[in-house]
């Protein structure tokens, strides 16, 4: 199957599943809780689908092939590095004509730019052409910083408002001719969206999805709620920021730490922020949003994370989004979550690992 997104990007997202099995296993009481688990590769990364006391005569192989078709359908519309799917034909035109496309890659495209008027901008999947040129993207070339001639060149061609999307009939539209649109932050939240739909319509009340990181819950787990990590921003180590309770909800991290180069002792890295077409300069490491939506948590965790952490908690405010951020301080790390992040879920965290 062609990568949707570059091998590398299963270590990009900062919620960490292993971590998450874990705990649900160090704070059992039972030899073997009731969880069917189906694991593969996707995307350039990895899913994972647990599934609670699973009813006796599920076929796990069936349902396994029904997972990876429904992935591979999403790849196919949606992958920057499947030269035949529908994004990259897209962006392969150089019509500002209507271009007919898939229900679902409109439907994506659409959300994006509702989170693009949003924040201003600063979640913004025309970024691509910028993502490739500070070789972050298919476009491989080695660890370099573009000049400003170049940086300049290439903002010239971006831009959401050259976007345009239509549902019926489905069709995108650019107004450059050279507009790339780069799905990265929001395909793979939509993914896992579209899993738990495959799921609930096969009857299943009690699962966890996670698609390179960016998860989805429902139900419990046999024996408590579904818990994941947020993971200590800190790219040579591994280890738990944060344990959040899930409970039909799902949750999504963008950080800047785990894609990234350095040159002359600076490190740059591949959340580009697109007014300026730089990767990201400020103390914010990484915001996790939590959503109904996967999709919307995805591309709002991103944008959130291009504000940095002032404007980013501001914007979380005034719109109600659940959020939390991770500041990088040379005393540490300092926490900061939205008041609807603390509604939701402040209750039922834990900075301990072994807490129940």
């Amino acid at each position: 199957m062609a990568l949707a997104f570059p091998p590398s990007e299963v270590t990009i997202r900062l919620v960490i599943i292993v971590l998450a099995l874990l705990l649900l296993g160090a704070c059992s009481g039972h030899e073997q809780a009731e969880v069917l688990e189906l694991q593969g590769r996707t995307m350039g990364t990895t899913y994972s689908v647990q599934l609670a006391n699973p009813p006796p005569d599920i076929d796990p192989a069936a349902l396994q092939q029904s997972i990876a078709d429904e992935l591979a359908r999403i790849n196919a519309q949606m992958s920057t590095y499947d030269p035949d799917s529908s994004l990259s034909r897209f962006n392969q035109s150089g019509s500002t004509h209507w271009f007919a496309v898939p229900p679902e890659l409109a439907q994506v495209v659409a959300e994006a730019r509702r989170i693009s008027r949003l924040s201003d901008g600063a979640f913004d999947v025309t970024v691509g052409r910028l993502v490739n040129l500070w070789g972050f993207g298919p476009e491989f070339h080695p660890d370099r910083i573009p000049t400003p001639e170049a940086i300049a060149k290439t903002l010239a061609v971006t831009g959401y408002h050259k976007l345009a999307v239509r549902a019926d009939p489905p069709a995108l539209c650019k107004t450059q001719p050279e507009l790339y649109v780069d799905l990265s932050a929001i395909a793979k939240g939509y993914a896992v969206d579209r899993l738990a739909e495959v799921l609930a319509e096969r009857g299943f009340g009690d699962y966890l999805v996670e698609v390179g990181g960016e998860l989805r819950a429902a139900g419990q787990h046999p024996e408590r709620p579904w818990r994941v990590a947020i993971e200590r921003p800190e790219s040579s180590t591994r280890a738990v920021f944060r344990v959040v309770r899930l409970n039909d909800i799902a949750m999504a991290t963008s950080g800047d730490y785990r894609n990234f180069f350095e040159q002359d002792g600076k490190l740059y890295s591949h959340t580009i922020n697109p007014h300026r077409g730089r990767p990201v300069d400020h103390l914010l490491a990484s915001v996790s949003v939590l959503d109904e939506s996967c999709m919307r948590a995805d591309a709002l965790a991103t944008g959130l994370l291009v504000l940095g952490p002032e404007d980013g908690l501001a914007l979380a405010e005034q719109q109600g989004i659940a959020a939390f951020f991770i500041e990088r301080l040379e005393s540490g790390y300092q926490a900061h979550m939205s008041s609807a992040f603390e509604r939701i879920a402040g209750a039922s965290e834990s900075p301990n690992p072994s807490a129940p």
